[in-house]
């Protein structure tokens, strides 16, 4: 081999390791950009679901199991059903058939509550609730979610409750509305109608501060009713209070609710936005009067 192919060869050779080690550099660069992309995308917030108010209060529900009979206490069907009907009146909505940890509640404005029982709470659940409402954290009761083993500390949340294993309640009857406080707010369009629901009596009231009543209904003559038949009993009504080194909370209660057609009665509707709106300490009508902005194409 002659000295000229030695030296063209060599060159060769070294054109090709430049060549790989270009190759590889550039494998390097781009695996590391590949790389810092996902880490990125991975710490991104995700995007905000198409037309999901930026501004609109935050409010966790909590539901619970199916119970009773077919068309009664149907909680995982609220859990879906207010979940979209608050979201189109500009709420931003979270929730589960469980109690709220401490990191579901961190921002959330309102805990709406359509549970049975839901007084029977853990000491986990327990402390969590309670540095949610000292922080000024919203309640919402429905029906049987003020029931549980110990109603004297559960009206202290929500400004009444009711013992679990006591008789107390109608069962289905014509309950009639009696409104307390026309001029309330949150009563706003509501008349003094007849719903086929369950009203509760045998109540434990919360007491320094009371519940402020806005409406009763008389106890229909019902055999579980007995002798509590013609008492006045409140049925709706909202509270406001302070535990112990927190912030002033507030409360709505709705202790109707065992026949879930009820919910698309537009008067309970309208009032249900607007105390849901008020416990979270917005403004009474910010759900009920929210336009839900015009669907673009993309």
């Amino acid at each position: 081999m002659t000295c000229a192919k030695r030296s063209r060869r060599s060159r060769l050779f070294t054109y090709r390791l430049l060549a790989l080690a270009f190759l590889l550099a550039f494998s390097s660069l781009l695996s590391r950009q590949t790389d810092g992309q996902a880490i990125n995308a991975a710490n991104s917030p995700a995007p905000r679901p198409s037309h999901q108010n930026p501004n609109g209060m935050h409010i966790y529900i909590w539901a619970g199991l199916k119970s009773h009979l077919p068309g009664q206490h149907d909680y995982p069907q609220f859990l879906a059903d207010w979940s979209k009907i608050l979201t189109e009146h500009g709420a931003v909505v979270d929730g589960a058939l469980h109690g709220p940890n401490a990191a579901d509640l961190e921002h959330i404005d309102v805990v709406i509550i359509y549970k049975g029982d839901a007084g029977y709470l853990s000491e986990e659940e327990k402390a969590s609730l309670d540095a949610y409402i000292r922080r000024g954290g919203g309640l919402v009761s429905v029906h049987d979610s003020l029931c549980g083993p110990d109603p004297a500390y559960f009206a202290t949340l929500v400004g009444g409750a009711k013992k679990h294993g006591e008789i107390n309640y109608t069962l289905g009857a014509p309950i009639p509305y009696t409104i307390a406080d026309a001029a309330n707010p949150i009563m706003r369009g509501m008349s003094n109608i007849t719903i086929f629901d369950e009203a509760f009596y045998n109540m434990t009231w919360a007491q320094n501060p009371s519940m402020h009543v806005l409406a009763t209904t008389v106890i229909p003559g019902t055999p579980s009713a007995g002798t509590h038949k013609g008492e006045v009993v409140p049925q709706i009504w909202t509270y406001e209070h302070t535990l112990p080194g927190g912030q002033s909370a507030r409360a709505f209660v709705w202790m109707q609710g065992h026949q879930y057609a009820n919910f698309d009665n537009y008067q309970i509707q309208q009032m249900l936005l607007r105390g849901i709106a008020w416990a979270g300490k917005k403004p009474v009508d910010s759900l009920v009067d929210y336009v839900l902005p015009a669907t673009t194409s993309k």
